[in-house]
């Protein structure tokens, strides 16, 4: 049956949220059908055209309608894969941590190199001086400090006035949010929770 490769990668998308690797048996599973596919066609055209045989069409059509499928499958995966890229590069950073940078193909590397590029001069270009960092408050913050508990040893941190805090294990700040919230993410910082 036509098809089911191309929906088995499309489900593979459903089943994880995550970025598995690059599923590449499988596209080149789809890629072969949809060569097989397009051979059969072109020979049954040929027939049409020559021997005046419409018979053929029907599976002509069928055959084509396959290949349209598959080809927006395959299309709709690497899609798919691109906008979880784009979406880590906002709530993560520029830098990918390793067990998903493991999962990805060069391709997808360059371009999400790309995107860091492309994200990081349009944030330079605004603000005044030192441009404006779109991915800090990707929250409307209620308060500009937050109340935090450093999770491992990280050393020194300057503030944007000067200000350096040393960061140590188990010990609580109230930091600025726009300091507080990439460390938030790599991991460095966690909330404090009241009891």
């Amino acid at each position: 049956m036509y098809g089911r490769k191309g929906f088995k990668l499309i489900s593979e998308l459903d089943l994880y949220s995550d970025i598995l690797p690059f599923n590449e048996v499988l596209v080149k599973e789809v890629l072969q059908e949809m060569q097989c596919l397009y051979d059969a066609n072109v020979a049954d055209s040929n027939a049409i055209r020559n021997d005046d045989n419409m018979a053929l069409l029907p599976s002509v059509q069928l055959r084509h309608t396959a290949l349209k499928r598959n080809k927006r499958c395959v299309l709709a995966y690497i899609y798919n894969r691109m906008r979880k890229l784009r979406e880590l590069r906002w709530e993560l950073g520029s830098i990918l941590p390793p067990e998903i940078n493991s999962n990805l193909l060069n391709a997808e590397i360059q371009w999400f190199q790309s995107y860091n590029k492309s994200l990081a001069k349009y944030m330079r270009s605004l603000g005044e001086d030192h441009g404006f960092n779109l991915t800090t408050n990707m929250v409307p913050p209620k308060t500009p400090y937050v109340e935090v508990k450093c999770v491992e040893d990280f050393g020194r941190l300057e503030l944007d006035d000067g200000q350096v805090i040393l960061l140590k294990k188990n010990t609580y700040h109230l930091l600025p949010r726009s300091v507080c919230e990439p460390l938030i993410r790599q991991g460095i910082l966690e909330h404090k929770t009241r009891s």
